[in-house]
This record gives C-alpha cells, sequence and structure tokens, in this order.
C-alpha cells in the first residue's frame, strides 16, 4: 500500500508561483506514474498533469500548459508540480496519485493511489 502526502499549498497572489510536492513512502515510487489532479468547489475533479515512471513523458491539461511544470525525483520518492503564473481559475484542492502499472495517463481511474489533499487559494 502506497501513502501519498501532498505539501506546498497556501495563499498565492495572482501571477505567483506555488510548487506542491508529493512524498511517497513506498519502496516502489520509480516504477509508478504520478499525477496530479485537482477539484475546485462545487466542480468535479479534473486531470491537471501526469508524469511517466521514469519522468521522460509529461502530460498536462490545456488549462495548465506552459504553466505548470511535473517533474520527479525518484531518489527521494517525490513527485512536483510547478505552477507558475497563478489564475484564480488555479485555486483547488490538489491530489497526487499514483498508478501502478507505470504508465502517464490522463484518466483518474488508472491511479491506484491517492493522497490526501492540498489547498491552493489565488487571490485576484
Amino acid at each position: 500500500q502506497e501513502q501519498l502526502v501532498e505539501s506546498g499549498g497556501g495563499l498565492v497572489q495572482a501571477g505567483g508561483s506555488l510548487r506542491l510536492s508529493c512524498a511517497a513512502s513506498g519502496r516502489t515510487f520509480s516504477r509508478y506514474a504520478m499525477g496530479w489532479f485537482r477539484r475546485a468547489p462545487g466542480k468535479e475533479r479534473e486531470f491537471v498533469s501526469a508524469i511517466s515512471y521514469s519522468g521522460s513523458i509529461t502530460y498536462y491539461a490545456d488549462s495548465v500548459k506552459g504553466r505548470f511544470t511535473s517533474s520527479r525525483d525518484n531518489a527521494k520518492n517525490t513527485v512536483y508540480l510547478q505552477m507558475n503564473s497563478q489564475k484564480p481559475e488555479d485555486a483547488a484542492v490538489y491530489y497526487c496519485a499514483a498508478a501502478e502499472w507505470g504508465i502517464a495517463t490522463t484518466s483518474e481511474y488508472e491511479y491506484d493511489y491517492w493522497g490526501q489533499g492540498t489547498q491552493v487559494t489565488v487571490s485576484s
């Protein structure tokens, strides 16, 4: 069982930056694809980004492409989401997720483990 813990959320002004981290507890982190999703109040959870087990393949939602960057450090069992040029519509609870099959995917149904989420608030 993989445990994921997100951190780095908080309050940021529009145009500012935040970096989220997601630390995994298990020994097989380097085999997992990792994803970031978010849920804004009153909305469905949506895909933000995904990164393959090696970090060589990444996907982004159109709404964040060019502003957000996902990376990982397998030696530290950690995946990151660098969020730049933030907009008020980026405000949400951000979740990281792990997919055992290692292939980056945009579908939340392909992910096996989820973190508890971290709140990101963007002031205009």
